[in-house]
């Protein structure tokens, strides 16, 4: 499947405005599917994660590990999660998650590093957006 190449999702958390683009998998179009959303996040060291319940399963290339700017849906928890530095289950710098994930867009790192600033019950909306064509 594909995404609209004009396609971008918002993700807003207190001061913190992430513009994602989302990938070209089923992850991403069930996700595109349910937005908008408002959600409360959690935090398990530097990832936030919040529920956002889809069926989806997990993907060939789902993986625990991955990089700042990545964004992901643990489909066994029901969960969007950004990771954007070490988590309690990282090996040094890495960042891994609590399990396989689905990565289903991607953005700055810079800007998903805002999230630093994030604490555990802080509201996250998720909106698709269209922007212009380049």
């Amino acid at each position: 499947m594909n995404t609209s190449d004009n396609q971008q999702i918002v993700i807003t958390v207190g001061d913190a405005v992430i513009h994602a683009t989302p990938l070209a998998t089923e992850t991403a179009q069930a996700l595109l599917g349910a937005l908008p959303c408002t959600a409360s996040i959690q935090t398990w060291g530097k990832e936030i994660f919040f529920k956002l319940p889809l069926d989806i399963q997990p993907e060939t290339e789902a993986r625990d590990v991955v990089e700042a700017g990545e964004l992901a849906y643990w489909p066994d928890g029901g969960c969007v999660a950004i990771g954007f530095g070490p988590t309690p289950a990282s090996r040094g710098e890495e960042i891994r998650l609590v399990a396989p994930v689905n990565i289903w867009g991607t953005a700055d790192p810079a800007a998903v590093r805002q999230l630093t600033k994030a604490r555990a019950g802080d509201t996250v909306t998720m909106e698709v957006t269209t922007v212009g064509e380049t």
